[in-house]
């Protein structure tokens, strides 16, 4: 085995051990996942809800033609 080989090796058990599959990444992932938290919370703006009203009403008529 080389030195490359076992370093991987011993960083991949180290990873496993301590439960963070993700490694160096984890802080990048906790970020993106707090980021998308406070999008997905944030309300719809009444404009654009009301413009997909809008565009479920005008394709109902076509879903009555199939």
């Amino acid at each position: 085995m080389t030195k490359n080989n076992t370093a991987g090796a011993a960083m991949n058990r180290r990873r496993a051990a301590s439960g963070d599959p993700l490694g160096p990444n984890s802080e990048i992932g906790r970020k993106l996942k707090q980021y998308y938290d406070e999008l997905v919370s944030d309300s719809v703006p009444d404009r654009f809800a009301q413009l997909l009203s809008q565009l479920e009403r005008a394709a109902q008529p076509e879903r009555k033609k199939d």
